[in-house]
């Protein structure tokens, strides 16, 4: 495996190396994938990446060069990726998902289509069908109202996937899949597949990777290239098997109200069929039950709306999962790339 190729091509053109590394752009997110591969030809055999804050303070790692290019060859071999094949970039480069889609470009000589992040897609060209592209949330609700989906492949990432959007899918013939992923790991260590007559409801470790629980039931990944060849994240999980897992929420999201532990993410994903707006389960200090759960909305207060919300928790959730209160809020609280910050939701919570 080559690990610096001398030319990557970019929207149909073998791009010399040499020359994009003397370029400059005004664009700002065109001049922040030139600084990435200007990053990936340096001296250095690492890379710096940072992480999204979707669980703690965003910080820099870094990340050998040679384990980056590892997970590239695993998505490159998962699809079915062939010299020549068009990718789809419209991820920020200064994440480690915009960083993989370069990375896979160069190792597997694929033709990467380069667009803006902020792009409806709509002005994509569609002369060669695109085999593969990764896209948040965001950019999928815009992909699907395009007349025609030309991606053979979707990876879906960034945060939980709602309901109706995931049923949305079932219509498409783009075969779509979740990724569980971290910056730590260099993007994905599994995916599933959300659509299509094989669609499944668990997580499929790719190759050379599998999970285990620890004593929380807390899921490990174990993957060639990490220190002590392991790390353990704060994911509740249910294992199949080695390598097939379902993710049922993070362990420092649990809210104890009565003695009785509750998983958020769980109530959340009951509700997801129904909410008319964005929402989010939070909690607020009781003296009696210690915590009590509340249901947040993005939106502006109508009593009409909280009428319907709480029809919808009476008949689809049971009884100790009813929230204590409804509140409206203007914005939940994201992360640049649009997961919510329940960090900072519990801040909000306690003002």
């Amino acid at each position: 495996m080559e690990l610096f190729p001398s030319h990557i091509t970019i929207n149909g053109q073998a791009e010399s190396i040499k020359e994009l590394l003397q370029q400059k752009s005004d664009a700002e997110w065109k001049q922040s994938w030139l600084d990435f591969v200007a990053e990936w030809y340096n001296a250095n055999d690492y890379i710096e990446v940072q992480t999204s804050g979707s669980t703690g303070t965003p910080k820099t790692i870094t990340l050998k060069k040679d384990f980056v290019a590892a997970s590239a060859l695993r998505t490159i071999r998962f699809f079915d990726l062939h010299e020549g094949d068009r990718i789809l970039h419209c991820l920020p480069s200064r994440y480690i998902a915009g960083k993989l889609m370069t990375v896979r470009a160069l190792f597997g000589k694929l033709d990467l289509l380069l667009v803006d992040p902020t792009s409806d897609f709509a002005a994509l060209p569609n002369d060669k069908p695109v085999k593969f592209a990764a896209m948040v949330i965001n950019q999928v609700i815009k992909y699907l109202a395009l007349p025609e989906q030309n991606i053979k492949n979707l990876l879906i990432g960034g945060s939980a996937i709602p309901k109706p959007l995931e049923e949305q899918l079932q219509q498409i013939s783009t075969q779509c899949y979740s990724s569980y992923a971290m910056t730590e790991t260099a993007t994905h260590i599994a995916l599933r597949k959300l659509n299509g007559s094989n669609k499944t409801n668990s997580y499929q470790c790719l190759d050379a990777i599998s999970v285990e629980l620890d004593e929380r039931d807390c899921i490990r990944i174990l993957m060639p290239g990490l220190e002590n060849g392991a790390i353990q994240t704060n994911d509740l999980g249910e294992l199949i098997d080695r390598y097939h897992f379902k993710v049922l929420g993070r362990i420092d999201n649990v809210i104890i109200s009565g003695g009785i532990k509750f998983l958020p993410e769980q109530i959340e994903g009951k509700l997801a069929k129904a909410m008319p707006l964005p929402y989010i389960i939070g909690s607020t200090p009781d003296e009696k039950l210690g915590e009590q759960l509340i249901l947040l909305i993005e939106g502006n207060a109508d009593d009409e709306i909280k009428t319907i919300i709480q029809n919808h928790c009476n008949k689809l959730l049971s009884k100790y999962e009813q929230p204590k209160d409804i509140r409206f809020i203007e914005k939940l609280p994201r992360t640049e790339n649009g997961k919510i910050n329940r960090k900072n939701l519990k801040m909000f919570l306690k003002n």
